[in-house]
């Protein structure tokens, strides 16, 4: 009458592999370090005066906010706001934007 279905052969291997998989992913998270700490970004905007900045700003080929908060590991919107004081100061110069993310170029 009723009553479970015995497994086929195929079917009780497949079984196997998966709960195989299932104890070796459980390891490898036992295994994983510590979490990595996250560094905090600073709100400080570099000093626009400053010539060692500049001299680095120049050497660049193409500024972007995202390379300049990589660069001096600040947030991404100080980067814009530094990347428009250098514009209004003639230091870089804009080559392309949008309303998204703007282009600058070192001017010559």
């Amino acid at each position: 009458m009723g009553g479970k279905k015995k497994l086929g052969i195929k079917q009780m291997e497949k079984q196997q592999e998966s709960q195989d998989d299932a104890k070796s992913q459980d390891k490898k998270k036992e295994k994983a370090g510590p979490p990595k700490e996250r560094k905090a970004s600073s709100i400080m905007t570099p000093d626009v005066k400053d010539g060692k900045i500049i001299a680095e700003v120049k050497k660049m080929g193409v500024l972007t906010p995202y390379a300049v908060a990589t660069r001096y590991n600040i947030k991404i919107s100080t980067a814009k706001d530094f990347l428009q004081q250098l514009e209004t100061t003639g230091t870089i110069q804009l080559v392309s934007g949008s309303h998204n993310i703007k282009i600058y170029k070192p001017a010559a």
